[in-house]
């Protein structure tokens, strides 16, 4: 409270005259001196005049939490105007906050690869393209952007653990696989299932078991996967457009295609055995075919040389003869003599390489005959 200066103890008479509040003089609720009833504390006492004092921080605080007013004498402590009304401020607060949730629940930005599911009073009402597009407020429309063109992959499993299945031979097949899908339909994938993950992996592992309930084990180890991918995916996509789940398979990979680890090292020496098996049955075979190919060539060949012996035999007979000697002779030492009284000449070299050969050892030529042209 501010003590204003000035201010002097009123007469002994009207003292007496006058009954005592419990806040002093006996003024009434306006600070006037009428006796009638307790003055007002916080308002001027009679015959004291307003100064420029500044309130207290005490006072300010007293005029806020009373929304403005003062006692009498225009309503402010020190005369300083009233303040607002507090429900006038509420109203004011709570229309800025309700346009901010208008502009912020009616404004919708949709990213290039989202699209925007609109509901009115919860039912479907339309998808949103890319772009900034603009609905009711909520709660009346509600937007539920969804990612159609991020591929998602589920492992299984999971964890490190063993994926044993059973094949169709009655072995166990311990099997890790990956599924990537994606949303075709927003739509559908809001409305048509809860719980979109846990139903694309119940559906995965249901196929993949069910696939490889129906080949062998050797098919599942090796040259079978390819196969048993299309059919997972096939199944897998069947299931799921039977449900309108608005969701598409982009593909089924198989990681790990292993025997149980208690017998996997039995497996492998089993495996190696079977490529060398393989290995070598290859070989036998690539032989076989080059055997083959060069019997069909000599065969093809001697078809030919038929069809011109039928044509002129006794040339072709001569023509075969000359180069039949030609090739034996060849790769033999000999010497040949046409005429008659011709001193053969004895090739020392020659006979120097020849290990049978003597060193001193005469070679006896018998005469060719005098037709010529002996061999």
């Amino acid at each position: 409270m501010n003590i204003l200066p000035g201010r002097k103890s009123r007469p002994p008479i009207l003292a007496a005259e006058t009954p005592k509040g419990p806040w002093g003089q006996g003024d009434d609720a306006n600070g006037g001196a009428n006796g009638g009833g307790p003055r007002n504390p916080w308002s001027l006492p009679p015959g004291a005049r307003k100064t420029g004092a500044k309130p207290t921080a005490l006072d300010e605080f007293l005029r806020k939490a009373r929304g403005g007013g003062g006692g009498g004498n225009g309503g402010g402590l020190g005369g300083l105007p009233g303040a607002p009304n507090a429900r006038a401020l509420w109203l004011i607060g709570a229309g800025i906050i309700l346009l901010v949730w208008i502009l912020y629940t009616s404004i919708h930005p949709i990213a290039p690869q989202e699209r925007g599911v609109v509901t009115y009073l919860g039912r479907y009402s339309g998808t949103l393209d890319p772009g900034i597009a603009m609905t009711m407020p909520a709660p009346i429309a509600r937007v539920v952007k969804v990612d159609v063109q991020n591929i998602r992959i589920e492992n299984f499993p999971e964890s490190g653990t063993e994926n044993l299945m059973l094949t169709r031979d009655q072995n166990i097949i311990d099997l890790a696989y990956a599924v990537r899908w994606k949303i075709s339909s927003p739509q559908n994938f809001v409305f048509q299932i809860d719980r979109p993950r846990d139903t694309v992996r119940a559906t995965a592992e249901s196929a993949m078991r069910e696939v490889v309930a129906n080949v062998s084990l050797d098919s599942a180890l090796g040259p079978g996967r390819a196969l048993i991918e299309n059919q997972v995916q096939e199944r897998m996509q069947k299931v799921l457009d039977d449900y309108k789940s608005g969701i598409v398979v982009v593909g089924v990979g198989i990681k790990q295609a292993d025997p149980p680890a208690r017998v996997n090292d039995a497996f492998k020496d089993v495996t190696a055995a079977q490529q060398d098996a393989q290995g070598v049955r290859n070989q036998a075979q690539s032989y076989a075919k080059q055997v083959v190919a060069r019997a069909e060539g000599e065969a093809s060949q001697f078809d030919k040389v038929y069809e011109q012996y039928r044509l002129a035999p006794e040339v072709t007979r001569r023509r075969m003869y000359y180069e039949t000697m030609e090739a034996v002779l060849a790769k033999s030492d000999k010497t040949i003599v046409e005429a008659n009284g011709v001193v053969p000449y004895l090739p020392l070299d020659r006979a120097r390489r020849l290990p049978d050969a003597a060193p001193a050892q005469a070679t006896q030529v018998q005469p060719a005959p005098t037709t010529g042209g002996g061999q």
